[in-house]
């Protein structure tokens, strides 16, 4: 367990309902060159539902642990604090969640073209998909975006 913990107060963290572990707060959403920053925080000893990655992406944890599990349940991976990781579109289908602290993890998405999130049922057929528009649509309800370009 990690001996400090990411000062999160300035984030204002949003829910989708169906996804009752998961907390999130959109940074950009780039037409232009098709990325989406996102935020994420998995509750701790949590595992959110069964979804593929249909963009490449890159992970980066700012606290606590990042653990991944096969369709079976089985544990694949655990990313501690710190990790980098660079993803593929169209990887195995996985499920994701906290360790035994909650997770904040920073996913640089790109080369969004049609669905980001696609979440499946235990057929590994789609339920729901989350894509550009949705992420757009956000961050617009979140005031818009708080960033600023390097001049």
């Amino acid at each position: 367990m990690s001996t400090h913990k990411f000062d999160d107060k300035n984030i204002t963290w949003h829910k989708l309902d169906w996804l009752p572990d998961l907390e999130f707060y959109v940074y950009k959403v780039d037409e232009e060159n098709r990325i989406i920053d996102i935020l994420f925080k998995f509750a701790a000893n949590s595992k959110v539902q069964l979804h593929r990655h249909k963009a490449p992406y890159i992970t980066f944890v700012i606290q606590g642990e990042l653990r991944f599990y096969r369709p079976d349940g089985e544990l694949k991976e655990i990313r501690p604090t710190g990790s980098y990781v660079s993803g593929v579109a169209n990887g195995e289908p996985h499920v994701e969640g906290g360790g035994d602290e909650d997770a904040i993890v920073f996913f640089s998405n790109r080369e969004v073209e049609g669905p980001l999130y696609e979440f499946l049922d235990e057929n590994l057929q789609p339920t729901v998909t989350l894509g550009f528009d949705d992420f757009k649509a956000q961050l617009e309800e979140q005031g818009g975006p708080k960033w600023q370009s390097a001049a």
